[in-house]
């Protein structure tokens, strides 16, 4: 049976290591079950495509349920750079590629990524300061048109 889903986007809005690697792993299981996908990187999200940052991004301690630690632990020193580093270790146990290859084999399965003018613009960013498989930088109406289409399914992460 053919599945009703022909597209998925993805919008994503924060770079943190765990939410990143869910728009990623979600992008690239849609294209192996033969679904288009478009990943659209907005405000802290742009991080992930950002040069200078993609290498660095790490787990989020503070304020996140799913550490089962106090906030107040959290925040310690040391404690989000150590969560970080156990998260990669597993991640390289699975065979998962860092951010920087992962972005290659996304763009290389056809993976649409798009970076949000409105956040380039407020960050000021320039399309040099942006990873250079970027399919470019959409407005948040030119993304919406994008998911004009029957069968479009948008998921923000």
């Amino acid at each position: 049976m053919a599945t009703k889903i022909k597209r998925m986007l993805f919008v994503l809005s924060k770079a943190n290591l765990d939410s990143v690697y869910a728009a990623f792993i979600m992008a690239n299981g849609a294209r192996m079950e033969g679904i288009e996908a478009e990943i659209f990187f907005t405000f802290f999200g742009l991080e992930a495509i950002e040069k200078k940052k993609l290498s660095n991004l790490k787990i989020s301690t503070v304020g996140n349920p799913a550490m089962h630690m106090p906030t107040m632990l959290g925040g310690l020193p040391g404690i989000e750079a150590f969560a970080t580093k156990m998260m990669k270790n597993e991640m390289e146990k699975l065979d998962l590629p860092p951010v920087d290859e992962f972005l290659e084999i996304l763009s290389d399965s056809g993976v649409s990524l798009w970076a949000c003018k409105l956040a380039v613009d407020m960050f000021h960013l320039e399309e040099k300061d942006l990873i250079g498989d970027l399919d470019g930088i959409l407005t948040i109406g030119d993304f919406y048109n994008r998911a004009d289409i029957d069968g479009t399914h948008l998921l923000f992460i």
